[in-house]
């Protein structure tokens, strides 16, 4: 599978930051942004780091949100209406 690196540039507590993310990163990365009512050079800014170790940590951010939003909506569905025991 071939990676489709995607690369932009923001201006980060005056610096110049440019990143290399998957089209699928940027877009979960612009979606955390907007339901934080940030923007997207706030929210590098408080990941930190630089590089490529920062393009890790935005893509393990994305990962984690949207993991924590999957246990979320589980847990929740769960709490409302547990699955029947199929036994076996």
């Amino acid at each position: 599978m071939k990676s489709n690196l995607v690369k932009r540039s923001f201006m980060v507590a005056g610096r110049r930051v440019t990143l290399d993310l998957e089209d699928a990163f940027w877009d979960g990365f612009e979606e955390m942004a907007a339901w934080r009512d940030m923007s997207l050079p706030d929210l590098i800014a408080s990941i930190g780091g630089s590089g490529e170790e920062l393009a890790s940590g935005i893509r393990l951010f994305v990962l984690n949100f949207y993991r924590h939003q999957l246990f979320a909506a589980d847990h929740l569905l769960r709490s409302v209406a547990p699955l029947p025991n199929l036994g076996g």
